[in-house]
């Protein structure tokens, strides 16, 4: 893993030009603390960061042709590149390096932007042609990899992360109120959007040609959804899917560093090191796990059950709310974008446990968006159903007020916090309230803390725009459930889950691996019948079967668990001083972001004990931390 940062200006290059082109790239000194290089020349500018993986003597970077016609600077791994590298050679073209990244210089001069489709990876480069003055970004199809960008006064500029982008004088300052919005309902800023005006993300297979002045964005591949489901029975598509998982996983083993995997004692994580207990003795895989002192959270038990079914070098820390503390007040520092995602702070401390013996951590993010694992997905058909019969009044008004009788609780998913997520939802459409289910403030709540001047800003209708908009280009519309799996990975997997992993692993140089990510397991898995994963009210039916008799049992009927932290009951003891130094009427007074009245009745409701409101707190702390970062 690397960080990428960069510029094309007109004109004559400015001596000023090479010192923040070394700010941006040394912002980014995290994500790789290996090395630095830099390349300037008609008028661009790339520099890069390195987290040296393969090849640790010759992959320095900038990596130029033969020539030196084309440069480039990558953040990423081609799981591929060695059957690229092979057909390349036999094309002619001379490799100097064994690394991943001289694919693409070699590729471009071949098929220039068409080279896209043929790279099976994560990632996100730069790649610049200096005969013909172009500039290529291009990010991996699922989006693992962050790449930011935006055009100022005629000058382009890019990067991994925003930090990095601040350095650059023409980048503005100024927050973007319908991605406060967005971020503040969903507990993240969609792609391609930014929080701050101006600046934007290149979507997760897609890319941004800059040629003569001219910029044109583009796709040059979608998450497959066929018209129709292949026709099998439930042990063949087990089969098909575990052969997959080993395959996917044996394409990311490659590493001339230290190499582990993160085990929750889900279902997800367990079926990696099943899969990669095909390719390498269980003795040598190292599995790294982190518990909470709090028992409802904790997962440790069920994960040290299977490194034990498998025998895995097995390594495990608890999280406590003194931990937490710290963490909290530094979660801005590690997600760099506003993110909602509490579990950022156990997967960050798990990165850092983890980075403390290995380089590179296979996990099993995409298990649950794939093979609908969610409880969600389970609700989805059920609150159509109750949609229908109830009227409007009824969603509207008597359920909710029936529902927020309920005494509040502070255990993870309580039967009362998801009894009041499903009436919120019923408010809204059929893909639009999963977002209600799962995300932080309801719509109108967001509009209603944010500052007078601020709301009016507002261009958008508050009520999940982002949904719609990924909903209706799922080609042929094909069932909803798979449909619903598509919105699940373009918004909340690619934007959220993603980000959280990238921020939390890059912050301490470790590099994470997803094989249910691999392009030929989404094409599996969108191509089976969703009636195979999800049956009644019991999810990744599928996977379960695929996994049975190769993992402890108990591990393979466990229900759904997220990785979360005690965070209600934290903010009213050991983070309640933070709360109220963060959220401070005089504060946001002072900053005219929110409304102080609409936050403080928010603040006292939760300490009061009068309801939960954990995610809507740590959403609007989790901005005016990075405000302060950032901005102010």
């Amino acid at each position: 893993m690397c960080g990428i940062a960069g510029f094309v200006r007109p004109g004559t290059p400015d001596p000023v030009d090479r010192e923040v082109l070394r700010r941006m790239t040394r912002t980014l000194a995290h994500r790789g603390p290996d090395d630095e290089g830099f390349f300037e020349g008609e008028g661009a500018f790339l520099g890069h960061r390195r987290l040296s993986v393969i090849d640790l003597e010759g992959g320095r970077q900038p990596l130029a042709s033969e020539d030196g016609r084309v440069v480039v600077v990558f953040n990423g791994e081609i799981y591929n590149h060695q059957d690229l590298r092979r057909d390349l050679q036999a094309r002619g073209h001379a490799f100097r390096t064994r690394a991943d990244t001289e694919v693409l210089v070699h590729l471009w001069e071949d098929e220039a932007e068409g080279l896209l489709p043929r790279l099976n990876g994560m990632f996100a480069f730069a790649l610049w042609d200096r005969r013909d003055r172009t500039l290529l970004l291009a990010r991996d199809r699922m989006g693992k990899k962050p790449l930011y960008w935006g055009e100022f006064s005629g000058e382009f500029v890019f990067a991994s992360e925003l930090r990095a982008l601040l350095q650059h004088p023409l980048v503005p300052r100024e927050v973007d109120a319908d991605a406060l919005s967005s971020f503040l309902t969903l507990d993240y800023v969609p792609t391609p959007r930014c929080i701050l005006r101006g600046l934007r993300k290149v979507p997760g297979g897609g890319y941004v040609l800059v040629r003569d002045g001219e910029v044109r964005e583009g796709t040059y591949a979608d998450i497959p959804v066929p018209p129709e489901c292949v026709d099998v029975g439930p042990d063949e598509a087990a089969r098909r899917v575990f052969d997959a998982l080993v395959a996917a996983t044996g394409r990311r083993l490659e590493s001339d560093v230290p190499l582990g995997v993160f085990l929750s004692g889900g279902l997800d994580s367990t079926a990696v090191v099943a899969a990669m207990a095909e390719h390498v003795p269980a003795a040598d895989i190292r599995t790294f796990t982190i518990g909470f002192d709090d028992p409802t959270y904790d997962e440790s038990g069920p994960a040290r059950a299977v490194a034990d079914r498998f025998g895995t070098d097995h390594h495990e820390r608890t999280l406590t709310g003194r931990d937490a503390v710290a963490l909290v007040r530094d979660c801005a520092g590690i997600a760099d974008e506003p993110l909602g995602d509490y579990s950022l702070i156990p997967t960050h401390l798990l990165a850092r446990f983890a980075r403390e013996h290995v380089t590179v951590a296979l996990s099993g993010d995409g298990g649950d968006e794939l093979f609908y694992g969610y409880p969600t997905f389970a609700a989805h058909r059920w609150a159509d159903r109750v949609a229908r019969v109830l009227p409007r009044v009824a969603r509207e008004r008597w359920l909710p007020g029936l529902v927020d009788r309920l005494p509040p609780s502070d255990a993870d998913w309580s039967l009362e916090y998801r009894l009041k997520r499903l009436v919120r939802g019923l408010r809204h459409g059929p893909f639009a309230r999963h977002f209600a289910w799962i995300g932080g403030l309801d719509p109108a709540l967001a509009r209603s803390v944010l500052h007078p001047d601020l709301r009016a800003r507002l261009t958008q209708d508050p009520a999940y725009p982002d949904v719609e908009a990924v909903v209706g280009r799922v080609p042929g519309r094909p069932d909803d459930l798979r449909t619903l799996a598509v919105l699940y990975a373009r918004l909340y997997l690619q934007d959220g889950v993603l980000v959280k992993v990238d921020r939390a692993s890059m912050a301490v140089g470790l590099e994470v691996r997803s094989p249910f990510l691999d392009p030929d397991m989404v094409a599996l898995a969108l191509s089976l019948p969703p009636g195979l994963s999800l049956k009644r009210f019991s999810t990744k039916v599928l996977l379960r079967r695929a996994l049975k008799g190769r993992v402890p049992d108990p591990v393979v009927r466990r229900p759904k668990k997220g990785f979360g932290m005690p965070l209600a009951r934290w903010l009213r003891t050991d983070l309640k001083p933070l709360l109220l130094e963060t959220l401070s009427p005089r504060r946001l007074a002072r900053e005219g972001t929110f409304d102080p009245e609409a936050v403080r009745a928010l603040v006292e409701a939760h300490l009061s004990g009068r309801a939960n409101l954990r995610k809507e707190l740590f959403n609007l702390m989790v901005f005016e931390m990075w405000l302060s970062r950032y901005l102010l």
